[in-house]
């Protein structure tokens, strides 16, 4: 089944006919016939939509929203209200409490379904970034919440320069946003110029194949980087269905088929700018979880649950295409006495500078990582055994050559790092299993790096293979 859908409508009849309807798409449908079995139905089977009527035997559809809006069990599912008496007032009062879209009836079954879906698919696709974010949140990653005070940005598409210069003013009256204008053909170069749009209303030609052409914007915002999250709104002059179908399907946010209304398409971009950064807040607050799971918090450096796949990763690729790439393992020499000697804040901040150094002196193509305290994983992708050992020197003449220095009351102290390495170097098709050739690396650049600690330190040794 695609989704979970409650219809909410005191004529039984409209029910039945609304069911059918859903239920031939492949729908999972419940019903209510009020605003108070609508709350419990939507409790006990959390639907990700419901579509109610506009006027119930014991409220109305705004009725419905603002309780829905007000539990948490229910504020996450989308709302479509589908109107038969077309009283504006009501139309306004159920998008300000909630409503993502008023429908007015009799509604064509090819736009209604392309409503549904468009829904669906936002719903789900905030669904899933919430998800993400509570886990964020769960291990301790989240961002502070963030207000949205920024003001927006607004741009009205039209077929003709300045078409919708009187709308444009009307709403400014009603909408706290930047609102600027452009045309079809000029707004992708100005989307380029920068700086992108919050939102964008693509105000449709009253001809279809006219308004058709300017629908392929759509795929166009979508596909560029700098509006593929902004918030899309198509705004019909001519009622069409099949084209408003269309609109949705290409992935636009939301639909006005009847016209220009100023409250209604202020509330509309208001709902989409919040959307949009509410959106911007938790793939932020994603980003940040992925990196805290990755990065190390004080070095800034990869640490062991990412440098590990790396590492069989690097293996898997030698063992396709037979590329060579080396591995070590390098220990800061006497870090104890730093920790003992001056403290662990001090400590850390040899840490910090020595990560740096690694940076400095290595190639951006270049793995490294901390995998324990004073221990730095570090894998070179193609590179052959002199370049390895060219890096390995460089790193630890980079560490020892000048003081790091400490923070206060001490000065700096001196330095020096031991390195194990080993080179994987296999012929393409060789059969053998990445996990053990990683394995084998590690222990072999391991076994290294106690040769190299055990002969005076500060210098590089090469781990052999086995005889």
């Amino acid at each position: 089944m695609q989704g979970n859908i409650l219809i909410v409508d005191s004529v039984a009849t409209n029910r039945i006919m609304l069911k059918v309807k859903l239920t031939s798409a492949c729908y999972t449908v419940v019903q209510a016939n009020s605003v108070a079995s609508a709350v419990l139905m939507a409790e006990i089977h959390a639907p990700e939509l419901v579509i109610s009527a506009m006027s119930l035997d014991d409220g109305g559809a705004a009725d419905l929203c603002n309780i829905l809006r007000g539990n948490p069990l229910t504020e996450q599912a989308a709302i479509l209200v589908l109107d038969s008496g077309g009283h504006p007032g009501q139309r306004i009062a159920a998008l300000q409490s909630g409503a993502q879209d008023v429908l007015q009836k009799p509604v064509d079954d090819m736009l209604l379904l392309g409503r549904v879906r468009s829904l669906l698919r936002a719903h789900n696709a905030d669904a899933e970034w919430q998800m993400r974010d509570d886990t964020s949140r769960a291990l301790g990653f989240a961002e502070p919440e963030a207000g949205f005070g920024e003001q927006g940005h607004a741009v009205f598409v039209t077929e003709t320069k300045g078409a919708a210069h009187g709308w444009a003013v009307q709403l400014r009256a009603s909408l706290p946003q930047k609102i600027t204008q452009t045309t079809a053909d000029a707004l992708m170069p100005a989307v380029q110029a920068g700086p992108a749009p919050d939102t964008i209303v693509l105000i449709l030609p009253a001809k279809t194949l006219a308004a058709r052409a300017m629908l392929r914007l759509i795929a166009t915002l979508r596909a560029h980087t700098d509006t593929r999250h902004a918030g899309i709104l198509v705004l019909q002059t001519k009622a069409d269905s099949d084209v408003a179908a269309n609109a949705l399907d290409l992935g636009a946010d939301d639909l006005m088929s009847a016209g220009f209304d100023a409250a209604e398409l202020a509330l509309r971009l208001k709902a989409l700018l919040r959307r949009k950064r509410i959106g911007e807040q938790l793939r932020a607050t994603v980003r940040s979880g992925l990196r805290a799971a990755v990065n190390d918090p004080l070095t800034g450096l990869y640490n062991r649950r990412y440098a590990m796949p790396y590492l069989a990763r690097m293996a898997e690729r030698a063992c396709e295409g037979g590329s060579v790439f080396a591995v070590m393992i390098a220990d800061l020499d006497h870090f104890k006495r730093i920790n003992d000697h001056f403290g662990h804040a001090s400590g850390d901040a040899v840490l910090v500078e020595v990560a740096d150094r690694l940076r400095q002196c290595l190639r951006t193509s270049d793995m490294i990582a901390r995998i324990g305290g004073e221990e730095f994983l570090i894998v070179t992708p193609s590179t052959t055994l002199v370049e390895a050992q060219t890096a390995a020197l460089r790193v630890c003449n980079a560490v020892s050559d000048s003081p790091i220095p400490l923070p206060a009351p001490h000065h700096s102290t001196k330095v020096t790092i031991s390195i194990g390495m080993a080179l994987g170097d296999f012929k393409a098709g060789d059969p053998l299993d990445p996990d053990t050739i990683a394995q084998e690396l590690l222990h072999r650049a391991d076994k290294a790096l106690y040769a190299a600690k055990g002969r005076g330190r500060n210098q590089v040794k090469l781990g052999r293979p086995a005889a």
